[in-house]
């Protein structure tokens, strides 16, 4: 091939943008790799090629021109923070923290960056090394109590632990900002029930949701209408066709605090499945295909290229966050009960599994955690808690009669009282052979990406089951909403 002319770089680049601003990703990407070979030294193509690779959901091309980019560019600011996004979300966790250091190496006095790495290395269960960077930083910035949250969601407190006395004294301070005592709050109620002082918990929980719900307030007739909306414009979806896809998706969900984290290390720990954790495509691309929340169109009456669209997009992402090709794959995103008709009609053989659990020990974890801001915005009221919880088993309700024998149910409590039957009917739920490793669940690799970090490096235990018990009586708001209804 001929090298490309001055001119001639410079004609094809000034179409990349205009592709770009079309959605036109093929087309910009062909442009961009034509000119490549005659620059080498650009860096800001490759980074260019590797967003666009990124978006078009090509993992192997996104990393072989990120480390493009890292090579030419390792200080670009831009650069760095895109390689800890991606390298993280894409299990390359040595170059991850490697860009984490660099960001933190340009920027030697900013929190923000240490305070990353120290969480990442939570998430990958390098717990010594982070307490060892969150105590650093809490000395250096006693005020930013969100350090003191993050850290302690993997570390249990001694009565006698300054930090702990430090934090009280934190607390009486009348110039705390909302944020400040938002997180402060949470902290200290987990310390306070893991040192035995129960009667403390919910008065510095009840604080810090109600400063959340300040901050996020909640909309629950808007989310009674989205909710309803979406039911009915899955009316009318027949099953998929029987197949046998390369690639099945295993969805499952369950309320926040429900047990899915544990359900979902289970199925990872088969050799035929790669755990993807929540990964939050199916509902974002149910929405811009069909339209989002009350304005979703009936989707029976879309055209049947566009519902294919939908789930070649969906695998495509999928395949791409998971780093697998062949055998299945489980997506832990929460709302995915909104649209299991869609995902029935639109995947041959995805499962679904609905993780249930005592509503009295979700409304009490979910209560004692902070999520983050504007995501579960029922979750600061023990009431509203009640409503979520009621909404979600309604809409289990309606997909177990709409698709009859498709959902697969386990509850948590019997799963952790007796593991091996409860694992074994899952996995044979999910469409697999039965495997031991399924119950060595602490040995599950890669980062925990979930609010149950700490305990996903355990073994199955049954620790947390009816912990309502030692609050019922703060609890009363949540069990005066629940009413009648059963709690099974």
């Amino acid at each position: 091939m001929l090298p490309l002319s001055a001119a001639r770089k410079a004609s094809l680049l000034e179409k990349v943008r205009p592709a770009l601003a079309k959605g036109r990703l093929g087309e910009a990407r062909a442009v961009l790799e034509q000119v490549l070979p005659s620059e080498p030294t650009r860096g800001d193509l490759a980074f260019q090629l590797a967003q666009i690779c990124y978006e078009q959901g090509d993992r192997e091309a996104c990393l072989r021109y990120l480390d493009r980019a890292v090579a030419l560019a390792p200080g670009q600011p831009q650069v760095t923070a895109t390689a800890i996004e991606r390298y993280r979300a894409l299990d390359r966790p040595e170059d991850a923290l490697a860009a984490l250091d660099r960001q933190i190496a340009a920027e030697p006095k900013a929190i923000k960056p240490r305070a990353d790495k120290a969480h990442y290395l939570q998430l990958l269960g390098r717990f010594d090394e982070a307490e060892k960077l969150f105590r650093a930083l809490i000395k250096r910035h006693p005020g930013e109590t969100e350090l003191y949250r993050i850290f302690l969601a993997t570390k249990k407190l001694a009565a006698g632990d300054p930090l702990l006395r430090a934090m009280e004294t934190l607390w009486a301070k009348r110039d705390l900002s909302d944020r400040q005592r938002m997180h402060l709050g949470f902290a200290l109620a987990k310390a306070m029930e893991e040192t035995g002082q129960t009667a403390r918990v919910f008065p510095y929980l009840t604080r810090a949701n109600a400063l959340q719900r300040k901050a996020a307030p909640f909309d629950s007739a808007a989310q009674a209408r989205e909710f309803a909306a979406v039911r009915r414009a899955q009316d009318g979806l027949a099953p998929a066709s029987e197949s046998a896809p390369a690639l099945r998706p295993i969805f499952v969900t369950g309320m926040p605090r429900s047990g899915t984290t544990l359900v979902e290390r289970i199925l990872g720990a088969h050799p035929e499945v790669s755990a993807g954790g929540e990964l939050g495509h199916a509902l974002k691309l149910a929405y811009g295909y069909f339209g989002a929340g009350e304005l979703m169109r009936p989707i029976a009456q879309e055209p049947p290229e566009r519902i294919a669209a939908f789930a070649a997009h969906y695998m495509r992402l999928a395949a791409r966050d998971t780093g697998r090709s062949t055998g299945a794959i489980t997506d832990k995103s929460i709302l995915c009960h909104l649209i299991f008709g869609l995902l029935d009609h639109a995947l041959p053989g995805a499962k679904i599994i609905v993780v249930h659990r005592d509503p009295r020990d979700i409304a009490l974890s979910i209560y004692k955690n902070h999520f983050v801001l504007g995501t579960h915005r029922y979750a600061t009221d023990l009431a509203e808690i009640a409503t979520a919880i009621k909404r979600f088993r309604a809409n289990v309700a309606h997909w177990k009669e709409a698709l009859p024998g498709r959902l697969h149910e386990i509850r948590y409590e019997d799963l952790v009282a007796d593991p091996e039957p409860q694992a074994r009917a899952l996995i044979a739920a999910a469409g697999l052979a039965w495997d031991p490793a399924c119950l060595d669940t602490q040995a599950a690799q890669g980062a925990v990406k979930t609010l149950s970090v700490s305990q996903a490096r355990q073994p199955i235990y049954r620790g947390s089951a009816q912990a309502w018990k030692k609050y019922e009586t703060e609890l009363a708001p949540f069990i005066e909403a629940w009413g009648e209804e059963p709690w099974d």
